[in-house]
């Protein structure tokens, strides 16, 4: 492996911590702009689409052929790295190095930010033991861990019901990827809601006097990663939402940051274009200023297969809304038929959609030449698209995102009725954060293909005012996932 500090000293970076021979954390400032192109895919499968493969695939394919490429990435998620999922770091020939640091306690960033945000509770608790100055009544924020803990999922604390989420999907970890400045970070922890006195007012971690604190934990966690790919090429990684209950990219600090030190910055948004992308757009972009110049939907046939091909044919549609420029690049195995192949580029002629074949995982930085040359070869953007206005009313931003899932209706109980009706006053000018299914363009996961005609349920709504969003939940949304009965704690790689 290529050591660090000369990946460091050939981008001419300054500012920069080691942590060993080949992580470090860095800090750069944002002096330069290269073009952002971003990686998402097709409703996932059992068989997996390879998104990050495919970043690092095409980062060092772009190098190969004379371009300064570097890639930005989320941080994998201890839970499902010992769960069902795996971990995060590509595979093959195509992969960030040293993997399984990587995948596990990396650099600390995810420790961290469970330790501030449970934090957090024990100052809430431990306000309301000793007199309860604020008055707390009810307590709206969570604790975290990140473990796949079904068990976690309700439990009584103090004599009242509440519940975990799993790291990625806290609120902490949605402010340490939205925040720019170590001032907005303070800002943005300050206005963490954390419950309601008896007279339904809103009380704040900066009521608890624990800002100062908070920035203290975070204070490394808040500065990106920098590792390598196994051909030497850098690649920043940078928190870890998940994209069905979370945003779903990699810190806006880390894009920026890998935009200033390449022409070509690649990163991925979480699971298909209808969760993780379509937040890239509308949360990250919205807030970041920024804009991609190209996407690419990442696909195999075997996902294919299953999700049936008119499910790609959504995907193209969505993202064609966002970007001019739309590639499918094609995860090949060596046992997909050339018959099957020339099918699915006859279905995304007709779409006006170029097909490249990308063997990365085999061939390393040789097999995203096609898919690396066409990029470069790329006329600019010409769309700039809001799904909504921050103006909107809730219910309009919502009925909005019914559209672009090409839903008939959205069913919500009184209850959500009236929540919507008190945010549109407490909070308004929120953009939204869609929790679902990623496994279905619907909220429902068994319902496959391109469905249409059908009915979305919101089931709960809440406020993360410290990260600047508001949660709409829709269908049966696990924010804490259990172990499976075969979990990859049970296999050698992970066992010892």
């Amino acid at each position: 492996m290529k050591k660090i500090i000369d990946t460091i000293n050939n981008l001419n970076i300054k500012n920069y911590e080691l942590y060993g021979d080949y992580m470090s954390k860095i800090d750069i400032d944002y002096n330069k702009k290269g073009k952002l192109i971003l990686v998402t895919s097709i409703n996932p499968t059992p068989y997996g689409e390879g998104k990050t493969t495919t970043v690092i695939g095409l980062v060092d394919s772009l190098n190969k052929i004379g371009y300064k490429a570097v890639g930005s990435l989320r941080e994998p998620s201890m839970g499902p790295v010992f769960g069902k999922k795996g971990g995060a770091i590509g595979g093959g020939q195509a992969k960030v190095v040293p993997e399984n640091k990587i995948n596990l306690n990396f650099t600390g960033d995810f420790h961290a930010i469970t330790y501030a945000n449970n934090l957090i509770s024990a100052v809430i608790d431990n306000s309301i033991y000793q007199g309860n100055e604020l008055g707390i009544e009810n307590v709206v924020f969570n604790r975290c861990l990140d473990v796949n803990d079904r068990s976690l999922r309700k439990v009584i604390i103090n004599g009242k019901e509440t519940s975990f989420v799993i790291t990625p999907a806290s609120e902490l970890m949605s402010i340490v990827g939205l925040s720019e400045t170590k001032e907005d970070l303070r800002n943005n922890l300050g206005n963490i809601l954390v419950g309601y006195n008896n007279n339904n007012k809103e009380i704040y971690v900066k009521d608890l006097k624990l800002v100062d604190s908070l920035m203290y934990v975070l204070e490394d966690a808040f500065k990106p990663n920098l590792v390598n790919t196994l051909y030497g090429n850098p690649v920043l990684i940078h928190t870890g939402p998940f994209a069905n209950i979370s945003y779903g990219c990699s810190s806006i600090k880390s894009i920026k940051m890998a935009m200033a030190l390449g022409e070509y910055t690649i990163t991925e948004a979480g699971f298909g274009s209808d969760t993780g992308a379509v937040k890239f757009y509308d949360l990250l972009c919205r807030k970041a200023n920024i804009y991609p110049d190209a996407v690419v939907i990442n696909v195999t046939l075997r996902a294919l297969e299953y999700q049936g091909i008119e499910n790609i044919k959504y995907h193209i549609n969505n993202m064609k809304k966002f970007n001019d420029n739309i590639i499918v690049s094609l995860n090949k195995f060596d046992d997909d038929s050339e018959e099957d192949i020339n099918k699915l580029k006859e279905f995304l002629n007709e779409l006006n959609v170029k097909l490249c074949i990308s063997t990365m995982y085999k061939d390393g930085e040789d097999g995203c030449i096609d898919l690396a040359n066409e990029i470069t070869k790329l006329d600019n953007n010409t769309k700039n698209y809001s799904i909504y206005n921050l103006e909107d009313s809730l219910l309009t931003k919502i009925n909005k995102m019914k559209d672009i899932y090409g839903a008939k209706n959205i069913i919500y109980n009184k209850d959500i009725e009236d929540k919507i009706n008190q945010l549109d006053v407490l909070h308004p000018n929120m953009p939204i954060c869609i929790c679902k299914t990623p496994y279905s363009i619907t909220d429902n996961e068994s319902i496959k293909g391109y469905p249409k005609e059908f009915d979305m349920t919101i089931t709960d709504i809440k406020v993360y005012n410290g990260a600047g969003y508001i949660v709409i939940y829709m269908g049966n949304v696990l924010t804490l996932p259990g172990l499976s009965k075969d979990s990859n704690y049970l296999h050698e790689v992970y066992n010892g």
